[in-house]
């Protein structure tokens, strides 16, 4: 059986529907003959310069990434700035570039899913409920038992993959949890949602200082619930890959479906006094 560009596409967007994108997003298909036979789709969390260069050395026909490449507009992709030299080398290998973003973050099985699922959280569901009670942004559910901030937090280390910026907690490190609130990706915009605020941590990423602190403040007038704990932005997302490569290789039989390992994470070392 063969698929076409514009097959891989309509499965995409089965899976991860571009209605349940966020207003500002800009995901799904960058470049790419919808003609074109895939035989190989090569998945990462970026398109960035190693990523893009992997997919094509591994003979990918199709890059399929988390992060849109084109999430803002641009007047120029030119080959002397980053975009334009990505697209070009993508279309003179004849790899396509499609993206999966907000619409991958709230569905079953998504980002946010994926992380309550690999901590075992009970009865995960959105925190902002969307389309129907299973889809919508972030998950909030309950460990099968209470255990220490700590002991969470060193849970989240084995579970996410290594990066520089480590994992930064808020909060008392006995302080017991079992009510838990999580977004994949930078979620400080659900910082005052009532599940978060109802739960015994928040676990996200790119936590702001300001935000960070005036949850805090807040949370210490509430017997200091919610904790916070900020990951790698990177790292929370990457998750998502090898469960979207398994929708993708049940979807389209017989198409190799690869998952990237590489390390797209901005930061390279941390200096600690």
């Amino acid at each position: 059986m063969s698929f076409s560009l514009a097959d891989v596409n309509r499965v995409a967007h089965e899976l991860w529907p571009l209605s349940g994108a966020e207003a500002w997003d800009a995901p799904g298909l960058v470049t790419g003959d919808l003609s074109r036979n895939i035989t190989a789709i090569h998945l990462a969390v970026d398109a960035v310069s190693d990523t893009v260069e992997e997919a094509i050395a591994g003979s990918a026909d199709l890059l399929l990434v988390h992060h849109p490449l084109l999430l803002r507009g641009v007047t120029s992709i030119a080959e002397d700035r980053y975009k334009g030299s990505l697209l070009a080398r993508l279309v003179r290998a004849n790899c396509a570039l499609l993206s999966a973003h907000t619409n991958a973050d709230i569905v079953s099985g998504g980002v946010s899913d994926t992380l309550a699922t690999l901590l075992g959280l009970v009865d995960a569901r959105p925190i902002v409920v969307g389309a129907t009670p299973r889809i919508g942004l972030g998950r909030v559910g309950e460990l099968p038992e209470a255990v220490s901030l700590g002991h969470l937090a060193h849970l989240l280390s084995k579970i996410l993959p290594a990066t520089a910026s480590g994992i930064r907690v808020s909060g008392d490190y006995t302080m017991p949890v079992k009510r838990v609130a999580l977004c994949g990706g930078a979620g400080d915009s659900l910082l005052r949602e009532a599940a978060v605020l109802q739960s015994d941590v928040y676990i996200t990423s790119d936590l702001r200082h300001h935000p960070a602190s005036e949850a805090r403040e807040e949370a210490r007038l509430a017997h200091g619930a919610p904790a916070l704990i900020d990951v790698s932005h990177w790292a929370s997302e990457w998750l998502w890959l090898d469960g979207a490569a398994n929708q993708l290789r049940t979807a389209l039989p017989g198409v190799v479906v690869t998952v990237s390992d590489l390390r797209t994470d901005p930061w390279d070392f941390v200096v600690m006094h």
